[in-house]
């Protein structure tokens, strides 16, 4: 029986590496939750999903692709990704997060989708970025200010001089 005692049927294999191995975590950074969102958004509106289903193909890295794949019964994240869009309402954003989180999960894949900062963040970064561009442009004046003064101190000197 070899070294660990244990034969595995061929049918059972699949299942068996799929219940045994450990569950792979995948983080989607903001961004790219972000463009998922848009995309969704625009198939929601426009009714073609290809751009969707192109952005949520980039979303992965070619290493988490292969991973993904190696669980699946037909090894093609591709075709993954289409039948999920296919179940997808079409309608909701978050629906969509949901059933690729799910669909993902039932192959022992655990996505998680990084938040975007909240519109009160935004908001202040604005207002932040505004004061920002208040304060250099006042500043900008400042030089210009100064640098109105100090041609007018070269001028009296040249005069001053040729007296």
């Amino acid at each position: 029986m070899g070294a660990h005692g244990r034969i595995i049927p061929p049918v059972l294999t699949a299942r068996w590496v799929l219940l045994y191995s450990p569950r792979v975590e995948i983080l989607l950074d903001k961004r790219v939750v972000r463009q998922i969102r848009l995309s969704a958004q625009d198939a929601i509106e426009e009714g073609d999903t290809e751009t969707l289903r192109e952005d949520i193909l980039e979303a992965f890295t070619e290493e988490q692709v292969e991973e993904i794949e190696r669980r699946l019964d037909n090894g093609d994240f591709f075709e993954f990704v289409t039948d999920m869009l296919d179940e997808w309402s079409g309608d909701d954003v978050d629906e969509l997060f949901e059933l690729m989180d799910t669909q993902l999960g039932d192959v022992g894949i655990e996505v998680k989708f990084e938040k975007a900062t909240g519109a009160a963040n935004v908001d202040e970064r604005t207002e932040a970025d505004e004061d920002e561009e208040e304060s250099a442009s006042d500043f900008e004046e400042d030089d210009e200010e100064e640098g109105d003064e100090d041609d007018e101190e070269e001028l009296e000197e040249e005069d001053d001089e040729d007296d």
